[in-house]
């Protein structure tokens, strides 16, 4: 078969991936130049008309479901040779399994994704649908324009209505995320079936590990001892066999995480205002052995009662170190950072979130003082930096900064979505002319921008 080029106005660019009826292409569509994901039948099941209409019911319980937390639907088609195919959302940053190849996330972090996707499998049990398949990889990431990234659902190959899955014969699902009445022929299932499905994904993103099967799982803090009680409980409740004594509903489920999230992040031990004893310098050599031999990294941690204004921060590598305002200096997260998340391309590399509030940062509609600091060794930082907006906030302009360690333009926006707060974004590269490495930096102010605030971030960063 001619390898295809094309599919109607849609510009092929790679394969995504291919599973059990179809394969996902990554393309451009050439009128709205914009990227977009197409999936087609595979040729093989072009023949079964059960698969045909189960491939079309896929697109149209996407889009039945309208919902900015299930993956959109733009188009749908047939080729030539009739296979179907339909034209979805590009989601640019990746999926949950993809977070998990650096190992367990940050407990508010995990709890805050996994209450995203119940949320969008509320959106899908609002609409009539039970999704049957929720586990990381059918869990999409994409950048939203003011860099934040959302949450989608995806792959309903396996959904049903509710209507009829009360008397569904067959068994669905993935084992680890299945419940045990999905796994029983003529069982039947309720929406309560994706809550145990959600409460496997929050599982393996707090742990690092899939689930047993159901009733025989492990409880999580054997496997993390630093997760609290209440966490391992609302995790629990998701994972129990019996429905009946699971939560009643996604939406149930997500308020509870987003709760555990927020006292998980006010109580993590790396909040800088309980660290006001007075220090001396302290100097860390962090030693790393490469394949092609030892190196040295030095640090110089200083606290806020130090000679130098602010307060010093570094990630976990200790390869990134800044000095912020002293009033930012609230909660600091420091485990580095995916560039995908940029548009670039996907791994794990230092980077270090500080702010007064880190728990708002996402978001916008809200004011807070902080800065993000991201390393990236592939890619071109600064044409992802020039390409970012923030909806409901007013652009200023860019001008130039230079210092003695970076160079690079600053970007600003002020007003954002009624808040009063301000955003720069920043790309910088050496000033030395070396193009490696760049660095992405964000910088968030309560009120309008203070230069001089940057500024002093920007000339303070040393990457190592």
């Amino acid at each position: 078969m001619q390898p295809l080029e094309r599919i109607g106005r849609y510009r092929l660019e790679r394969r995504l991936g291919t599973g059990a009826f179809g394969t996902v292409w990554l393309a451009h569509d050439d009128q709205l130049d914009a990227p977009v994901a197409v999936k087609v039948l595979a040729d093989n099941w072009s023949h079964r008309l059960d698969i045909h209409d189960r491939f079309l019911s896929e697109a149209r319980l996407l889009r039945r479901a309208d919902s900015k937390r299930v993956v959109q639907v733009y188009d749908i088609g047939e080729l030539p040779d009739g296979r179907p195919y339909f034209v979805m959302e590009y989601a640019d940053a990746g999926t949950l399994a993809d977070l998990l190849g650096g190992g367990p996330l940050p407990i508010p972090d995990a709890l805050r994704l996994t209450a995203l996707a119940a949320r969008g499998a509320a959106d899908l049990h609002g609409a009539g649908i039970v999704h049957r398949d929720i586990k990381p990889t059918n869990v999409l990431l994409r950048t939203a324009q003011d860099g934040t990234r959302r949450v989608l659902l995806a792959d309903l190959g396996l959904a049903k209505s509710l209507a009829q899955a009360s008397g569904l014969t067959l068994a669905a699902g993935s084992a680890g995320y299945q419940p045990p009445e999905q796994a029983e022929p003529g069982e039947g299932i309720d929406a309560r079936a994706d809550v145990y499905a959600l409460g496997a994904v929050g599982y393996e993103l707090v742990t690092g590990t899939v689930p047993a099967a159901p009733g025989r799982v492990v409880r999580p803090e054997r496997l993390r001892p630093d997760l609290g009680e209440d966490v391992q409980r609302a995790l629990m409740r998701a994972l129990e066999p019996d429905r009946q004594r699971r939560w009643p509903s996604a939406q149930a489920f997500a308020d509870e995480l987003d709760r555990l999230a927020a006292a998980a992040a006010a109580r993590r031990p790396r909040r800088l205002d309980g660290v006001r004893r007075r220090l001396n310098t302290v100097t860390l050599i962090v030693a790393a052995v490469l394949a092609a031999g030892g190196t040295a990294l030095a640090v110089t941690m200083v606290d806020r009662n130090g000679a130098q204004d602010g307060t010093r921060v570094a990630d976990s590598t200790g390869r990134v170190v800044a000095r912020v305002p002293s009033g930012w200096a609230g909660e600091l997260r420091n485990s580095g950072w995916n560039p995908q998340a940029l548009g670039l391309a996907s791994g794990h590399e230092p980077g270090l979130e500080v702010a007064d509030d880190v728990s708002e940062w996402q978001d916008l509609t809200t004011a807070v003082n902080g800065v993000f600091i991201g390393v990236s060794e592939h890619g071109d930082v600064t044409a992802k930096v020039n390409a970012l907006s923030h909806t409901g906030c007013h652009y200023d302009g860019s001008r130039a900064f230079t210092g003695t360690g970076w160079k690079g333009r600053v970007r600003s926006w002020s007003g954002c979505s009624g808040a009063g707060g301000s955003v720069q974004e920043v790309a910088l590269s050496p000033a030395d002319g070396d193009s490696r490495p760049q660095v992405y930096v964000q910088v968030r102010q309560k009120g309008a921008v203070d230069e001089s605030a940057t500024d002093g971030i920007l000339r303070s960063l040393r990457v190592t």
